[in-house]
Protein backbone atom coordinates (compact mmCIF):
# COMPACT_ATOMS: atom_id res chain seq x y z
CA UNK A 1 0.00 0.00 0.00
CA UNK A 2 3.00 2.55 0.35
CA UNK A 3 3.05 2.88 -3.48
CA UNK A 4 -0.44 3.96 -3.61
CA UNK A 5 -0.21 8.05 -4.56
CA UNK A 6 -3.93 9.25 -2.30
CA UNK A 7 -6.42 7.83 0.26
CA UNK A 8 -9.26 6.75 -2.41
CA UNK A 9 -6.19 4.33 -4.10
CA UNK A 10 -6.29 2.90 -0.35
CA UNK A 11 -10.06 2.84 0.35
CA UNK A 12 -10.46 1.29 -3.45
CA UNK A 13 -8.02 -1.58 -3.35
CA UNK A 14 -7.92 -2.37 -0.09
CA UNK A 15 -11.30 -3.13 0.63
CA UNK A 16 -10.96 -6.78 0.05
CA UNK A 17 -13.94 -8.48 0.59
CA UNK A 18 -14.22 -8.55 -2.92
CA UNK A 19 -10.90 -7.78 -4.28
CA UNK A 20 -8.73 -10.90 -3.17
CA UNK A 21 -9.75 -13.93 -4.81
CA UNK A 22 -9.81 -17.41 -3.44
CA UNK A 23 -8.74 -20.00 -5.63
CA UNK A 24 -10.73 -23.31 -3.46
CA UNK A 25 -13.87 -21.63 -2.29
CA UNK A 26 -16.14 -24.30 -0.22
CA UNK A 27 -19.70 -24.00 -0.51
CA UNK A 28 -19.74 -22.71 3.27
CA UNK A 29 -19.97 -19.17 4.05
CA UNK A 30 -19.59 -19.67 7.60
CA UNK A 31 -15.95 -21.06 7.00
CA UNK A 32 -14.92 -18.36 4.88
CA UNK A 33 -14.27 -14.76 5.66
CA UNK A 34 -15.38 -12.71 2.92
CA UNK A 35 -12.38 -11.24 2.22
CA UNK A 36 -11.51 -14.62 0.78
CA UNK A 37 -14.04 -15.01 -1.54
CA UNK A 38 -14.22 -14.93 -5.27
CA UNK A 39 -16.60 -12.35 -7.19
CA UNK A 40 -17.71 -15.17 -9.14
CA UNK A 41 -18.71 -17.12 -5.47
CA UNK A 42 -19.85 -13.91 -3.91
CA UNK A 43 -22.17 -13.36 -7.45
CA UNK A 44 -23.82 -16.92 -7.51
CA UNK A 45 -25.46 -17.14 -10.81
CA UNK A 46 -27.21 -20.58 -9.09
CA UNK A 47 -28.11 -18.05 -5.67
CA UNK A 48 -31.63 -17.56 -6.01
CA UNK A 49 -31.90 -17.62 -2.34
CA UNK A 50 -29.05 -14.26 -2.19
CA UNK A 51 -27.17 -16.05 0.46
CA UNK A 52 -23.63 -15.05 -0.64
CA UNK A 53 -24.98 -11.30 -1.65
CA UNK A 54 -26.67 -10.78 1.59
CA UNK A 55 -24.01 -11.35 3.63
CA UNK A 56 -22.08 -8.35 1.44
CA UNK A 57 -25.11 -6.17 1.85
CA UNK A 58 -24.89 -7.17 5.49
CA UNK A 59 -21.37 -6.29 5.36
CA UNK A 60 -22.60 -2.89 4.92
CA UNK A 61 -24.78 -2.39 7.48
CA UNK A 62 -22.03 -3.34 9.57
CA UNK A 63 -20.81 -0.06 8.67
CA UNK A 64 -23.31 2.39 9.83
CA UNK A 65 -21.80 4.48 12.67
CA UNK A 66 -22.89 3.44 16.37
CA UNK A 67 -24.27 5.54 19.09
CA UNK A 68 -24.03 5.43 22.80
CA UNK A 69 -20.61 5.07 24.29
CA UNK A 70 -18.21 5.20 21.10
CA UNK A 71 -16.00 7.67 21.56
CA UNK A 72 -12.75 5.96 22.31
CA UNK A 73 -9.65 6.55 23.93
CA UNK A 74 -6.64 7.86 21.99
CA UNK A 75 -4.36 6.52 24.55
CA UNK A 76 -3.84 3.20 26.68
CA UNK A 77 -3.82 4.74 30.41
CA UNK A 78 -7.92 5.91 29.44
CA UNK A 79 -10.39 2.84 29.76
CA UNK A 80 -14.07 2.87 28.92
CA UNK A 81 -15.36 5.77 26.26
CA UNK A 82 -17.90 8.23 26.53
CA UNK A 83 -21.09 9.89 24.73
CA UNK A 84 -20.25 12.38 22.03
CA UNK A 85 -22.92 14.67 23.59
CA UNK A 86 -20.45 14.72 26.63
CA UNK A 87 -18.58 16.90 24.31
CA UNK A 88 -21.35 19.55 24.50
CA UNK A 89 -23.06 21.52 27.31
CA UNK A 90 -25.17 18.63 28.23
CA UNK A 91 -22.31 16.31 29.78
CA UNK A 92 -19.16 15.95 30.78
CA UNK A 93 -16.71 12.42 31.27
CA UNK A 94 -16.77 11.44 34.23
CA UNK A 95 -13.66 10.09 34.11
CA UNK A 96 -10.82 12.30 36.32
CA UNK A 97 -7.84 12.75 33.17
CA UNK A 98 -8.72 14.75 29.96
CA UNK A 99 -10.42 12.03 27.58
CA UNK A 100 -10.57 12.13 24.07
CA UNK A 101 -14.41 13.22 24.22
CA UNK A 102 -12.89 16.14 26.73
CA UNK A 103 -10.44 17.68 24.29
CA UNK A 104 -13.04 18.06 21.52
CA UNK A 105 -15.08 19.92 24.29
CA UNK A 106 -12.27 21.70 24.92
CA UNK A 107 -10.49 22.08 21.56
CA UNK A 108 -7.29 20.62 22.01
CA UNK A 109 -8.21 17.05 20.38
CA UNK A 110 -9.35 19.12 17.19
CA UNK A 111 -6.39 18.57 14.77
CA UNK A 112 -5.49 17.63 10.58
CA UNK A 113 -3.13 15.08 12.98
CA UNK A 114 -5.62 12.65 14.40
CA UNK A 115 -8.85 11.24 14.09
CA UNK A 116 -11.84 12.87 15.69
CA UNK A 117 -14.80 11.14 17.66
CA UNK A 118 -13.04 7.47 18.12
CA UNK A 119 -10.25 5.42 17.08
CA UNK A 120 -12.15 5.02 14.20
CA UNK A 121 -11.18 7.04 10.97
CA UNK A 122 -14.63 8.28 9.82
CA UNK A 123 -13.49 9.81 6.42
CA UNK A 124 -11.46 6.56 5.72
CA UNK A 125 -14.95 4.63 6.81
CA UNK A 126 -17.24 6.52 5.12
CA UNK A 127 -15.37 5.76 1.36
CA UNK A 128 -14.70 2.43 2.43
CA UNK A 129 -18.77 1.67 3.20
CA UNK A 130 -19.90 3.55 -0.29
CA UNK A 131 -17.19 1.59 -2.13
CA UNK A 132 -18.37 -1.66 -0.61
CA UNK A 133 -21.97 -0.12 -1.98
CA UNK A 134 -21.34 0.55 -5.18
CA UNK A 135 -19.68 -3.14 -5.79
CA UNK A 136 -23.24 -4.41 -4.58
CA UNK A 137 -25.19 -1.89 -6.17
CA UNK A 138 -22.98 -3.28 -9.75
CA UNK A 139 -23.31 -6.84 -8.71
CA UNK A 140 -26.27 -8.02 -7.59
CA UNK A 141 -27.98 -8.36 -11.02
CA UNK A 142 -26.25 -11.05 -11.47
CA UNK A 143 -27.90 -13.10 -8.71
CA UNK A 144 -30.46 -14.64 -9.42
CA UNK A 145 -32.68 -13.83 -6.23
CA UNK A 146 -35.87 -14.83 -5.98
CA UNK A 147 -39.05 -13.62 -3.98
CA UNK A 148 -40.30 -10.34 -3.09
CA UNK A 149 -41.62 -7.96 -0.90
CA UNK A 150 -44.79 -5.96 0.12
CA UNK A 151 -46.39 -4.87 -3.43
CA UNK A 152 -45.37 -7.87 -4.75
CA UNK A 153 -42.26 -6.08 -5.38
CA UNK A 154 -38.74 -7.93 -6.16
CA UNK A 155 -36.47 -8.35 -3.79
CA UNK A 156 -33.24 -7.43 -5.52
CA UNK A 157 -34.94 -4.18 -6.17
CA UNK A 158 -35.33 -3.81 -2.38
CA UNK A 159 -31.75 -5.04 -1.92
CA UNK A 160 -30.33 -2.70 -4.25
CA UNK A 161 -32.17 0.39 -3.18
CA UNK A 162 -31.19 -0.40 0.67
CA UNK A 163 -27.37 -0.40 -0.70
CA UNK A 164 -28.05 2.96 -2.37
CA UNK A 165 -29.34 4.40 0.86
CA UNK A 166 -26.77 3.63 2.67
CA UNK A 167 -24.14 5.23 0.19
CA UNK A 168 -26.20 8.37 0.97
CA UNK A 169 -26.08 7.73 4.83
CA UNK A 170 -22.20 7.77 4.59
CA UNK A 171 -22.40 10.93 2.53
CA UNK A 172 -24.12 12.39 5.04
CA UNK A 173 -21.70 11.34 7.53
CA UNK A 174 -19.26 13.02 5.91
CA UNK A 175 -20.86 16.17 4.37
CA UNK A 176 -21.93 16.91 8.45
CA UNK A 177 -18.76 16.58 9.56
CA UNK A 178 -16.69 18.38 6.48
CA UNK A 179 -18.89 19.79 4.05
CA UNK A 180 -18.96 19.69 0.23
CA UNK A 181 -16.67 16.15 -0.16
CA UNK A 182 -15.88 14.31 -3.26
CA UNK A 183 -18.81 12.33 -4.94
CA UNK A 184 -17.40 9.13 -6.37
CA UNK A 185 -20.36 8.17 -7.80
CA UNK A 186 -21.36 4.63 -9.34
CA UNK A 187 -18.38 3.87 -10.65
CA UNK A 188 -15.98 1.26 -9.03
CA UNK A 189 -12.66 2.76 -9.58
CA UNK A 190 -9.88 0.28 -9.96
CA UNK A 191 -6.17 0.81 -9.05
CA UNK A 192 -5.12 2.49 -12.45
CA UNK A 193 -8.20 5.03 -12.40
CA UNK A 194 -7.37 8.81 -11.56
CA UNK A 195 -8.98 8.89 -7.99
CA UNK A 196 -7.28 12.27 -7.46
CA UNK A 197 -10.99 13.57 -6.92
CA UNK A 198 -11.75 17.41 -5.83
CA UNK A 199 -14.11 17.89 -3.28
CA UNK A 200 -17.88 18.61 -4.85
CA UNK A 201 -19.67 21.77 -3.27
CA UNK A 202 -21.89 21.50 0.27
CA UNK A 203 -24.50 22.18 -2.52
CA UNK A 204 -23.63 19.23 -4.99
CA UNK A 205 -23.63 17.11 -1.88
CA UNK A 206 -27.19 17.83 -0.56
CA UNK A 207 -28.46 17.44 -3.97
CA UNK A 208 -26.75 14.07 -4.26
CA UNK A 209 -28.12 12.71 -1.21
CA UNK A 210 -31.71 13.74 -1.79
CA UNK A 211 -31.71 12.42 -5.21
CA UNK A 212 -30.44 9.39 -3.79
CA UNK A 213 -32.96 8.96 -0.95
CA UNK A 214 -35.79 9.78 -3.53
CA UNK A 215 -34.10 7.14 -6.10
CA UNK A 216 -34.50 4.63 -3.61
CA UNK A 217 -37.19 5.01 -1.32
CA UNK A 218 -40.11 3.77 -4.06
CA UNK A 219 -38.08 0.27 -4.17
CA UNK A 220 -37.63 -0.28 -0.25
CA UNK A 221 -40.11 -2.45 2.05
CA UNK A 222 -43.16 0.04 3.62
CA UNK A 223 -43.53 0.55 7.51
CA UNK A 224 -44.03 -0.32 9.57
CA UNK A 225 -41.53 -3.26 9.19
CA UNK A 226 -41.94 -6.62 10.95
CA UNK A 227 -39.73 -8.07 13.51
CA UNK A 228 -38.10 -10.93 11.46
CA UNK A 229 -36.42 -7.43 9.18
CA UNK A 230 -35.96 -5.12 11.99
CA UNK A 231 -32.86 -2.73 11.08
CA UNK A 232 -33.37 -2.96 7.60
CA UNK A 233 -33.30 0.05 5.55
CA UNK A 234 -37.75 1.50 4.52
CA UNK A 235 -39.10 3.64 2.49
CA UNK A 236 -39.53 5.90 5.97
CA UNK A 237 -35.83 5.51 6.42
CA UNK A 238 -34.87 7.23 3.13
CA UNK A 239 -37.60 9.91 3.77
CA UNK A 240 -36.18 10.38 7.20
CA UNK A 241 -32.78 11.23 5.87
CA UNK A 242 -33.65 13.38 3.46
CA UNK A 243 -35.76 15.30 5.70
CA UNK A 244 -32.91 15.58 7.54
CA UNK A 245 -30.45 16.78 5.30
CA UNK A 246 -32.69 19.30 3.96
CA UNK A 247 -32.92 21.01 7.97
CA UNK A 248 -29.30 20.91 8.02
CA UNK A 249 -28.89 22.24 4.61
CA UNK A 250 -31.22 25.35 5.70
CA UNK A 251 -29.48 25.62 8.82
CA UNK A 252 -27.82 28.71 9.91
CA UNK A 253 -24.26 27.83 9.32
CA UNK A 254 -24.74 27.05 5.83
CA UNK A 255 -27.86 28.84 4.89
CA UNK A 256 -26.64 32.49 5.09
CA UNK A 257 -23.70 31.76 7.71
CA UNK A 258 -20.62 30.31 5.88
CA UNK A 259 -17.53 30.41 7.18
CA UNK A 260 -15.61 29.70 3.92
CA UNK A 261 -12.34 32.43 3.66
CA UNK A 262 -11.94 32.35 0.34
CA UNK A 263 -13.64 31.29 -2.78
CA UNK A 264 -12.82 28.04 -2.59
CA UNK A 265 -13.83 27.36 0.83
CA UNK A 266 -17.25 28.94 0.46
CA UNK A 267 -18.10 26.48 -2.10
CA UNK A 268 -17.61 23.61 0.66
CA UNK A 269 -18.78 25.46 3.17
CA UNK A 270 -22.22 25.73 2.30
CA UNK A 271 -24.30 28.17 0.60
CA UNK A 272 -22.56 31.07 -1.61
CA UNK A 273 -25.96 33.07 0.24
CA UNK A 274 -29.24 32.58 1.94
CA UNK A 275 -32.42 31.52 0.87
CA UNK A 276 -35.60 31.36 2.93
CA UNK A 277 -37.33 28.17 0.75
CA UNK A 278 -34.50 26.17 2.02
CA UNK A 279 -36.68 26.42 5.38
CA UNK A 280 -40.24 25.33 2.87
CA UNK A 281 -38.03 22.64 1.33
CA UNK A 282 -37.02 21.17 4.74
CA UNK A 283 -40.43 21.92 5.98
CA UNK A 284 -42.27 20.18 3.45
CA UNK A 285 -39.66 17.16 3.76
CA UNK A 286 -40.77 16.48 7.01
CA UNK A 287 -44.49 16.67 6.57
CA UNK A 288 -44.11 14.01 3.63
CA UNK A 289 -43.39 11.66 6.75
CA UNK A 290 -46.07 12.36 9.10
CA UNK A 291 -48.32 11.86 6.22
CA UNK A 292 -47.65 8.21 5.32
CA UNK A 293 -49.44 7.95 9.21
CA UNK A 294 -47.87 4.47 10.26
CA UNK A 295 -45.30 5.85 12.75
CA UNK A 296 -46.78 6.72 16.02
CA UNK A 297 -45.22 8.00 19.79
CA UNK A 298 -44.71 5.62 22.05
CA UNK A 299 -46.54 6.48 25.51
CA UNK A 300 -43.64 5.28 27.36
CA UNK A 301 -40.17 7.32 26.44
CA UNK A 302 -38.28 4.50 27.77
CA UNK A 303 -39.66 1.93 25.97
CA UNK A 304 -38.77 4.01 22.64
CA UNK A 305 -35.28 2.27 22.87
CA UNK A 306 -35.49 -0.73 24.66
CA UNK A 307 -38.26 -1.71 22.87
CA UNK A 308 -36.78 -3.85 19.72
CA UNK A 309 -39.39 -3.04 17.23
CA UNK A 310 -42.00 -0.24 17.92
CA UNK A 311 -43.86 2.28 15.55
CA UNK A 312 -41.86 5.66 17.07
CA UNK A 313 -38.79 4.15 15.52
CA UNK A 314 -37.78 4.63 11.57
CA UNK A 315 -34.59 3.22 11.78
CA UNK A 316 -31.97 1.74 14.35
CA UNK A 317 -28.55 0.13 14.39
CA UNK A 318 -29.24 -3.28 15.34
CA UNK A 319 -27.09 -3.81 18.17
CA UNK A 320 -28.60 -6.60 20.05
CA UNK A 321 -29.45 -7.05 23.29
CA UNK A 322 -27.02 -6.14 26.13
CA UNK A 323 -26.85 -4.10 29.81
CA UNK A 324 -23.92 -2.33 28.23
CA UNK A 325 -25.49 1.00 28.84
CA UNK A 326 -26.29 0.26 32.40
CA UNK A 327 -22.63 -1.19 32.67
CA UNK A 328 -21.19 1.86 31.20
CA UNK A 329 -23.21 4.54 32.66
CA UNK A 330 -24.64 3.40 35.67
CA UNK A 331 -23.90 5.10 39.15
CA UNK A 332 -21.49 3.44 41.11
CA UNK A 333 -22.73 1.91 44.73
CA UNK A 334 -24.33 -1.38 43.55
CA UNK A 335 -22.55 -4.52 42.85
CA UNK A 336 -21.95 -7.64 40.82
CA UNK A 337 -24.27 -7.68 37.55
CA UNK A 338 -25.57 -3.65 39.19
CA UNK A 339 -21.97 -2.48 38.72
CA UNK A 340 -21.74 1.03 36.58
CA UNK A 341 -18.59 2.61 35.53
CA UNK A 342 -20.53 6.00 35.89
CA UNK A 343 -18.75 7.36 32.51
CA UNK A 344 -21.16 10.35 31.75
CA UNK A 345 -22.21 13.37 34.30
CA UNK A 346 -24.70 15.51 32.74
CA UNK A 347 -24.47 18.83 33.37
CA UNK A 348 -26.82 20.94 35.61
CA UNK A 349 -27.16 23.40 32.78
CA UNK A 350 -28.57 20.12 31.12
CA UNK A 351 -31.09 19.68 33.83
CA UNK A 352 -32.20 22.82 33.94
CA UNK A 353 -33.21 23.30 30.39
CA UNK A 354 -36.38 20.97 31.71
CA UNK A 355 -39.37 22.89 32.31
CA UNK A 356 -41.89 22.22 34.63
CA UNK A 357 -44.59 19.51 34.54
CA UNK A 358 -47.04 22.21 33.35
CA UNK A 359 -44.58 23.33 30.58
CA UNK A 360 -42.86 26.91 32.39
CA UNK A 361 -39.39 27.02 32.35
CA UNK A 362 -37.81 27.10 36.05
CA UNK A 363 -37.43 30.40 35.30
CA UNK A 364 -41.04 31.93 35.20
CA UNK A 365 -41.80 32.60 38.19
CA UNK A 366 -45.27 31.33 37.72
CA UNK A 367 -43.70 27.84 37.20
CA UNK A 368 -44.09 26.77 41.06
CA UNK A 369 -40.25 25.60 40.85
CA UNK A 370 -38.27 25.13 44.65
CA UNK A 371 -34.88 25.31 44.16
CA UNK A 372 -34.65 23.41 47.34
CA UNK A 373 -36.48 21.09 46.29
CA UNK A 374 -35.82 20.99 42.08
CA UNK A 375 -37.02 17.39 40.79
CA UNK A 376 -40.70 17.37 42.08
CA UNK A 377 -43.08 18.16 39.84
CA UNK A 378 -40.67 18.61 36.47
CA UNK A 379 -41.02 17.29 32.77
CA UNK A 380 -41.27 13.41 33.43
CA UNK A 381 -38.70 13.40 30.49
CA UNK A 382 -36.80 14.32 33.32
CA UNK A 383 -36.68 10.95 35.36
CA UNK A 384 -36.45 9.21 31.89
CA UNK A 385 -33.21 10.72 31.40
CA UNK A 386 -31.59 11.55 34.58
CA UNK A 387 -30.44 9.72 37.49
CA UNK A 388 -30.46 12.37 40.25
CA UNK A 389 -30.14 12.78 44.38
CA UNK A 390 -33.48 10.80 45.59
CA UNK A 391 -33.76 8.60 42.37
CA UNK A 392 -35.38 5.68 42.48
CA UNK A 393 -33.07 3.05 41.01
CA UNK A 394 -32.34 -0.63 41.64
CA UNK A 395 -34.80 -1.03 44.62
CA UNK A 396 -33.08 2.15 46.54
CA UNK A 397 -32.90 5.50 46.67
CA UNK A 398 -29.91 7.25 44.67
CA UNK A 399 -27.80 9.21 46.99
CA UNK A 400 -25.38 11.79 45.13
CA UNK A 401 -24.58 14.35 48.49
CA UNK A 402 -20.80 14.47 49.26
CA UNK A 403 -19.42 11.18 50.78
CA UNK A 404 -23.20 8.94 49.80
CA UNK A 405 -23.37 5.99 48.48
CA UNK A 406 -23.44 6.78 44.60
CA UNK A 407 -20.79 10.11 44.91
CA UNK A 408 -18.48 8.57 47.47
CA UNK A 409 -15.06 10.61 46.75
CA UNK A 410 -11.95 9.18 46.38
CA UNK A 411 -10.22 8.19 43.46
CA UNK A 412 -13.34 6.06 42.11
CA UNK A 413 -14.21 6.69 38.66
CA UNK A 414 -17.82 8.69 39.91
CA UNK A 415 -20.34 11.66 38.65
CA UNK A 416 -18.67 15.13 38.83
CA UNK A 417 -21.89 16.48 38.47
CA UNK A 418 -24.27 14.73 41.15
CA UNK A 419 -25.97 13.45 38.36
CA UNK A 420 -25.95 9.98 36.49
CA UNK A 421 -27.43 9.09 32.89
CA UNK A 422 -30.55 7.14 33.13
CA UNK A 423 -31.41 7.12 29.48
CA UNK A 424 -31.53 4.31 26.89
CA UNK A 425 -31.45 1.74 30.59
CA UNK A 426 -34.15 -0.74 31.33
CA UNK A 427 -37.00 -0.67 33.94
CA UNK A 428 -34.55 -0.92 36.60
CA UNK A 429 -36.23 0.99 39.63
CA UNK A 430 -37.62 -1.95 41.41
CA UNK A 431 -35.49 -4.54 40.26
CA UNK A 432 -31.90 -5.36 42.06
CA UNK A 433 -29.89 -6.74 39.16
CA UNK A 434 -29.46 -5.88 35.46
CA UNK A 435 -30.83 -7.95 32.56
CA UNK A 436 -30.67 -7.59 28.97
CA UNK A 437 -32.82 -5.40 26.90
CA UNK A 438 -31.76 -4.38 23.03
CA UNK A 439 -29.57 -1.73 22.78
CA UNK A 440 -30.31 -0.29 19.71
CA UNK A 441 -29.10 2.97 18.55
CA UNK A 442 -31.74 4.44 16.97
CA UNK A 443 -31.08 6.74 14.11
CA UNK A 444 -34.49 7.86 13.36
CA UNK A 445 -37.46 8.40 15.04
CA UNK A 446 -40.73 10.30 14.69
CA UNK A 447 -40.16 12.39 17.90
CA UNK A 448 -37.51 13.84 15.69
CA UNK A 449 -39.54 14.54 12.50
CA UNK A 450 -41.91 16.41 14.53
CA UNK A 451 -39.62 18.79 15.85
CA UNK A 452 -37.38 19.10 12.22
CA UNK A 453 -40.77 20.09 11.05
CA UNK A 454 -41.26 22.86 13.72
CA UNK A 455 -38.31 23.90 13.17
CA UNK A 456 -37.93 24.16 9.77
CA UNK A 457 -42.08 25.82 9.18
CA UNK A 458 -40.98 28.50 12.15
CA UNK A 459 -38.15 29.54 10.57
CA UNK A 460 -39.98 30.01 6.63
CA UNK A 461 -43.98 30.89 8.16
CA UNK A 462 -43.01 31.84 11.83
CA UNK A 463 -44.97 29.81 14.49
CA UNK A 464 -48.34 28.92 12.42
CA UNK A 465 -50.90 26.53 13.81
CA UNK A 466 -49.15 23.97 12.83
CA UNK A 467 -45.96 24.49 14.52
CA UNK A 468 -47.40 24.75 17.85
CA UNK A 469 -49.15 21.55 16.85
CA UNK A 470 -46.14 19.40 16.40
CA UNK A 471 -45.05 20.63 20.14
CA UNK A 472 -48.15 19.37 21.36
CA UNK A 473 -48.03 16.00 20.32
CA UNK A 474 -44.49 15.70 21.52
CA UNK A 475 -45.24 17.58 25.09
CA UNK A 476 -48.62 15.18 25.25
CA UNK A 477 -46.75 12.09 25.04
CA UNK A 478 -43.78 13.61 27.49
CA UNK A 479 -46.19 13.61 30.00
CA UNK A 480 -46.79 17.97 30.47
CA UNK A 481 -50.07 18.70 31.92
CA UNK A 482 -52.06 20.33 29.00
CA UNK A 483 -53.56 23.02 30.76
CA UNK A 484 -56.01 24.85 28.64
CA UNK A 485 -54.82 22.99 25.63
CA UNK A 486 -51.45 24.60 25.11
CA UNK A 487 -49.00 22.42 26.97
CA UNK A 488 -47.40 25.23 28.51
CA UNK A 489 -46.75 27.10 25.38
CA UNK A 490 -47.76 30.70 25.31
CA UNK A 491 -49.77 31.83 22.53
CA UNK A 492 -48.66 34.45 20.10
CA UNK A 493 -45.12 33.78 20.33
CA UNK A 494 -42.81 35.53 17.91
CA UNK A 495 -40.61 33.68 15.41
CA UNK A 496 -37.74 34.31 17.64
CA UNK A 497 -39.35 33.03 20.86
CA UNK A 498 -40.61 29.87 19.28
CA UNK A 499 -37.38 29.77 18.11
CA UNK A 500 -36.08 28.90 21.57
CA UNK A 501 -38.75 26.99 22.36
CA UNK A 502 -38.27 24.25 19.71
CA UNK A 503 -34.41 23.86 19.94
CA UNK A 504 -35.10 23.67 24.24
CA UNK A 505 -37.56 20.97 22.95
CA UNK A 506 -35.12 19.17 21.05
CA UNK A 507 -32.19 19.40 23.31
CA UNK A 508 -34.52 17.39 26.16
CA UNK A 509 -36.28 15.05 23.56
CA UNK A 510 -33.92 14.10 21.67
CA UNK A 511 -30.45 14.37 24.42
CA UNK A 512 -27.87 11.93 24.07
CA UNK A 513 -28.83 10.66 20.64
CA UNK A 514 -26.20 12.78 19.01
CA UNK A 515 -28.32 15.18 17.86
CA UNK A 516 -27.05 18.46 20.44
CA UNK A 517 -23.68 18.09 18.90
CA UNK A 518 -24.70 18.71 15.64
CA UNK A 519 -27.37 21.17 16.43
CA UNK A 520 -25.51 23.66 17.98
CA UNK A 521 -22.93 23.45 15.36
CA UNK A 522 -25.21 24.31 12.55
CA UNK A 523 -27.38 26.60 14.70
CA UNK A 524 -23.46 28.42 14.74
CA UNK A 525 -24.50 28.92 18.21
CA UNK A 526 -21.44 26.74 19.71
CA UNK A 527 -19.26 29.81 20.29
CA UNK A 528 -21.00 31.25 22.32
CA UNK A 529 -22.14 28.58 24.51
CA UNK A 530 -18.73 28.00 25.06
CA UNK A 531 -17.95 31.28 26.46
CA UNK A 532 -19.92 29.89 29.63
CA UNK A 533 -18.08 27.52 31.68
CA UNK A 534 -20.18 23.81 33.04
CA UNK A 535 -21.77 23.25 35.94
CA UNK A 536 -22.26 20.42 38.73
CA UNK A 537 -24.23 20.10 41.74
CA UNK A 538 -22.04 20.20 45.32
CA UNK A 539 -25.14 18.31 47.68
CA UNK A 540 -24.04 18.20 51.56
CA UNK A 541 -26.65 15.49 52.80
CA UNK A 542 -30.01 17.03 54.41
CA UNK A 543 -31.87 15.78 57.15
CA UNK A 544 -35.05 17.46 55.40
CA UNK A 545 -36.83 14.56 53.14
CA UNK A 546 -36.99 15.83 49.87
CA UNK A 547 -34.77 19.11 50.42
CA UNK A 548 -31.23 19.82 48.40
CA UNK A 549 -28.53 21.54 49.94
CA UNK A 550 -27.20 22.35 46.92
CA UNK A 551 -24.32 24.77 45.26
CA UNK A 552 -23.21 25.11 41.82
CA UNK A 553 -19.73 23.96 41.45
CA UNK A 554 -18.04 24.16 37.91
CA UNK A 555 -16.78 21.04 36.03
CA UNK A 556 -15.35 22.24 32.73
CA UNK A 557 -14.81 25.53 30.19
CA UNK A 558 -15.45 24.47 26.69
CA UNK A 559 -12.80 26.21 24.18
CA UNK A 560 -14.92 26.51 20.82
CA UNK A 561 -13.48 29.03 18.05
CA UNK A 562 -14.92 29.62 14.05
CA UNK A 563 -12.75 27.61 12.65
CA UNK A 564 -14.11 24.04 14.74
CA UNK A 565 -17.94 24.55 12.57
CA UNK A 566 -16.24 22.32 10.44
CA UNK A 567 -13.61 19.09 10.82
CA UNK A 568 -10.40 19.81 9.45
CA UNK A 569 -9.37 16.64 6.43
CA UNK A 570 -6.35 15.33 7.98
CA UNK A 571 -3.25 15.92 6.81
CA UNK A 572 -2.67 12.65 5.71
CA UNK A 573 -5.46 12.65 3.40
CA UNK A 574 -3.91 15.88 2.03
CA UNK A 575 -0.27 14.58 1.52
CA UNK A 576 -2.08 11.91 -0.68
CA UNK A 577 -4.68 13.77 -2.63
CA UNK A 578 -3.46 17.58 -2.90
CA UNK A 579 -7.11 18.58 -4.51
CA UNK A 580 -8.54 18.16 -1.62
CA UNK A 581 -8.56 21.72 -0.61
CA UNK A 582 -8.62 22.62 3.46
CA UNK A 583 -11.70 23.92 5.47
CA UNK A 584 -11.43 27.33 6.87
CA UNK A 585 -9.18 28.21 9.48
CA UNK A 586 -7.04 24.86 9.37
Amino acid sequence: MNSMKNTFLYLFSLIAFLSVFSTSCKKSLEAEPLEQLSPDYVWDTQDSAGVNASRVLNDIYSEIPNGGNRVFSFTSTEPGSDFLDAATDDAVSSYPSATSVEQIATGTGITPFRNLESSTDIWAGSYRAIRKANIFMANIDKVPLAGTISGNRPLRSAWKAEARFLRALFYFELVKRWGGVPIVGDEVRQITDDVLLPRNSFSDCVEYIVKECDAAKDSLRYDPIDNSNFGRVTRGTAMALKARVLLYAASQLYNGGNIGQNAEQRLVAGYESEQASRWKRAADAAADIVALNVFNLQSDLVNTFIVANNNEVIFARNNGYSTAYETANGPIGFTGNATGNSRTSPTQEFVDCFTMKNGKPITDPTSGYNPNNPYVNRDPRLDSTILHEGSRWLSTTIETFEGGRNKPGGSKVQTKTSYYLRKFMGHFKNQTVYSAHPRNFVMFRLAEVYLNYAEAENEFSGPTPNVYNALYAIRKRAGISPGSGDYGIPAGLSKDAMREIIRNERRVELAFEEHRYWDIRRWKIAADLAKNPLHGLRITRSEVVGSINGTKVEVLKPFFETKMYLYPISQAERDKNKNLIQNPGW
